[in-house]
This record gives C-alpha cells, sequence and structure tokens, in this order.
C-alpha cells in the first residue's frame, strides 16, 4: 500500500540533519518533539472519554477489553492488559491482549506476522469475541492488516471496536464504531512510531484502562485500594493505602490489613464504619466493590 499521505511516515523537517549533531542537541530536539504528544491527545479527550463509557459498560456486564495490535503497538497493548490484575484486581481474562506474532513477538519482532489479516480475524475468534467485548485495535499508521482483520472479526461478532491510530483518515479508523486519533505528525527518525506515536498510544491506553477501573470502583480517592499484594513493595504499599485511607498508624493499618486478610478494601471500610471484616466485606458485596458507597452514613469518609 502505498505510504504516500500518512503522517507517521513522513520525513521531519525539523529533524532531517539530526546526525550532524551532539548528544545534547539530539536530546534536546527529541524533547521537543515529546512535547507535541500531550497536546494532540488532549485534542482526543472526547472521544477516549466516550471509549471509557463503552467499556465500563460492558465489563459491568461481564464483557472483557481486548487490545490487538503489532510490534510496539501490539507490546503496548500487552502492557497495559499485563498490569490490570495487580494494580486493580481485575478477573482473569477481563483484559486481555493479542500481539501478530505471538508470544514470540513479545521480545523479538516479528515484522512479517502483521501482514497477516486473516491470522487477526482466527485471533479475535478464537478469543470468541461476542457482543459484551470491546475490542481496540492499536496501529500507528492505521493500515496494519492483522489489526483491520482482527477488527473485521470482532465487528461480525458484534464487539464494539475502538480504533487507536496516528493517521487520520485512515482504514482502522472507518472501520470501527470510535476513533481515537491523536496526531503527532512525523517522528523525529521518519517511520520509528515507537517514539511519539507509541508514547501517544501509551497516554491514551492508561486512560483507557485508569479511567475505566476508577468508574467500576478501583480506586477511594486516587488510592489503588483493589492493590493485589503480591510482593514486598506492594505489601508496604497496602498499608501505606490502608493507613492515608483511615488516618491510622502504621502498624495500626498493617494490624487491621491482617485482620482483613490483607484485602486493603475490607480494611478501609472495616476501620472507618467501625464494622467487622465480614460486614465490611457484606457491605462492599452490595455495593460492587465501590468503598465510597460502602461507606455512605458513616462520618471519616473521604467526601
Amino acid at each position: 500500500m502505498d505510504e504516500q499521505g500518512w503522517v507517521t511516515e513522513e520525513v521531519n523537517p525539523a529533524t532531517a540533519a539530526i546526525d550532524t549533531l551532539s548528544a545534547r542537541q539530539i536530546v534536546e530536539l527529541i524533547n521537543a518533539e515529546d512535547a507535541k504528544v500531550a497536546p494532540a491527545v488532549a485534542r482526543e479527550l472526547d472521544a477516549i472519554a466516550a471509549a471509557v463509557e463503552a467499556i465500563v459498560e460492558r465489563l459491568g456486564r461481564g464483557g472483557r477489553l481486548i487490545y490487538v495490535g503489532a510490534g510496539t503497538s501490539g507490546r503496548l497493548g500487552i502492557l497495559d492488559a499485563a498490569e490490570c490484575p495487580p494494580t486493580f484486581n481485575t478477573p482473569p481474562g477481563q483484559v486481555v491482549a493479542l500481539i501478530a506474532g505471538g508470544s514470540e513477538a513479545m521480545s523479538r519482532a516479528v515484522e512479517e506476522a502483521e501482514d497477516d489479516e486473516a491470522q487477526g480475524r482466527a485471533d479475535v475468534a478464537a478469543l470468541d469475541a461476542g457482543p459484551d467485548d470491546v475490542v481496540v485495535g492499536i496501529s500507528a499508521s492505521g493500515h496494519t492488516p492483522y489489526v483491520l482483520g482482527a477488527v473485521a472479526e470482532a465487528r461480525a461478532r458484534g464487539a464494539f471496536t475502538i480504533g487507536l491510530t496516528c493517521n487520520r483518515p485512515s482504514p482502522l479508523g472507518r472501520m470501527v464504531d470510535l476513533e481515537i486519533a491523536p496526531i503527532v505528525g512525523p517522528e523525529a527518525i521518519a517511520g520509528s512510531t515507537r517514539m511519539k506515536a507509541g508514547t501517544a498510544q501509551k497516554m491514551v491506553l492508561n486512560m483507557l484502562s485508569t479511567a475505566s477501573m476508577i468508574l467500576l470502583g478501583k480506586t477511594y480517592g486516587n488510592l489503588m485500594v483493589d492493590v493485589v499484594a503480591t510482593n514486598a513493595k506492594l505489601r508496604a504499599r497496602a498499608v501505606r493505602i490502608v493507613a492515608l485511607a483511615t488516618g491510622l498508624g502504621r502498624g495500626e493499618a498493617r494490624a487491621l490489613l491482617e485482620r482483613c486478610d490483607g484485602e486493603a478494601k475490607t480494611a478501609i471500610v472495616a476501620g472507618l464504619a467501625g464494622v467487622s471484616p465480614e460486614e465490611a466485606r457484606r457491605r462492599l458485596a452490595r455495593t460492587g466493590g465501590r468503598v465510597r458507597q460502602a461507606l455512605e452514613g458513616h462520618r471519616g469518609h473521604r467526601d
């Protein structure tokens, strides 16, 4: 396919002589280009918010958030999906990611795999995607055949489809239910979309998953109350979260957390409402795990 007109493949005149510069000058130029990313993402906030609403609706009824990409785009999807369970205690399989070339492509470039449209279809079919799912196709160019095949299959199965690309118009943008297209302009190194385009994609994916989890009750204020304490750092974080939420000292927070089997949400509700861990769990069950609602009517919680 002709790449002429793809913003992500254009030559950047600001960096045309970058190979003649000192290390300091090179990083200054790259930094100047990176400064264009956040404003480009900001121009897409309405679309990102609409995407979050679609994700929350479907996750709330038991669906999945499925990322699909190739190369850097695919690895960013895998990264975001992998971080949801430890950060937000998401159930296994609720946030998943597909990458062209499979697991081998996570650590080694498998460039030819991105051209396999049929495999994209097959991978989505293997997940049995359906109307309760959201499929996010991630492609800097918006032309990646693997992603286009995956999104076409998702649409045929009734899934809600989102396209995350850095070109407009693009085949991906035209075929999805909702397009998110932060236009970051030509890369510092022509066509190296792991740079600005990758940064923009990472920012958007952060927003999609984080905002969705906030609306699903995975935080209390800005505290990560569904954190899964699987190592020393996360256990210390859980103690700090309980201490911050309840106003207890670290020692008291640690003891409360232990009584609540390491469940930060349970500890916060038990501590602030003055109830047993069992009653705290019942309240959280009634409110879908939302700490603020479980504390309604009790003084001391964050207004």
